[in-house]
């Protein structure tokens, strides 16, 4: 996987102060109203600006606080063509996570995830036919994602390779993770149902190296000389996505 299929960015680091501006968001109305959330068997989730169908999006307009950030992210990256219209919000409990996927065909192939709250490990394995391409050993293994209705029926169910060419990204509080290219077209991404994280993979370490020995670094603990980080408190992303094709009636495709 070339570098520039992830990018990991503090997107808010430097423009207001990370902490005043995750409060801002965690603290916000909709995310307090039990009405909204839709419980997963192992999240909750949120979806924002529409119905994802497999042949487009049955849209609705985003609230003004959420298309704030969907703004900022556009203009900050420049890699959507236009405005992001769909948005998931996940809610993990420090055990929880998602099983590896890949985000359907509906969307365009870039993905913004902005986290927020905990931070946690993102895995990125080889898609099947990946291995098969390259010469690669692959296992019979299955990803299996939760679904929820009109959220991520678009997500596709597709095999692992050997875990020798994973990658994985550490998801800092207030950091924008986009992916794409290779990322997107030929990895599953997902985050392991543990409070413990390995960190001996992850390819931008320095993100939490550089807090070592500092007031709120983060939990991180070396057995055998793996480092692994200690999940205690709970994690919200915001997964920013453009659906391409939107219909105004399902009827009408």
């Amino acid at each position: 996987m070339h570098n520039t299929s992830l990018l990991s960015l503090p997107i808010f680091s430097s423009i207001y102060d990370v902490q005043e501006v995750q409060l801002i968001l965690l603290n916000n109305p909709a995310l307090a109203m039990a009405g909204q959330w839709k419980s997963l068997k192992n999240r909750r989730l949120q979806n924002w600006g529409g119905v994802v169908h497999e042949k487009g999006l049955l849209p609705q307009p985003l609230p003004p606080w959420l298309t704030k950030i969907t703004q900022m992210i556009c203009e900050e990256t420049g890699l959507f063509p236009s405005p992001i219209n769909h948005v998931l919000i996940n809610e993990y409990l420090p055990h929880q996570g998602i099983m590896p996927h890949q985000d359907g065909p509906a969307y365009f192939p870039v993905v913004a995830i902005l986290s927020l709250g905990s931070p946690a490990v993102m895995k990125f394995s080889p898609h099947s036919r990946f291995g098969e391409y390259n010469g690669m050993a692959t296992n019979s293994t299955t990803a299996v994602h939760d679904t929820s209705e009109n959220a991520e029926s678009a997500e596709n169910k597709t095999g692992l390779c050997s875990d020798e060419h994973d990658v994985s990204v550490l998801l800092m509080p207030c950091s924008l993770l986009i992916f794409k290219d290779e990322a997107y077209s030929d990895y599953l991404h997902g985050i392991e149902d543990s409070n413990v994280h390995q960190l001996d993979k992850v390819v931008n370490a320095f993100e939490w190296q550089k807090q070592e020995g500092q007031e709120g670094a983060l939990d991180v603990a070396c057995t055998d000389g793996i480092k692994s980080l200690k999940r205690t408190s709970t994690r919200v992303s915001l997964t920013c996505r453009l659906v391409s094709k939107v219909h105004k009636n399902l009827f009408k495709f």
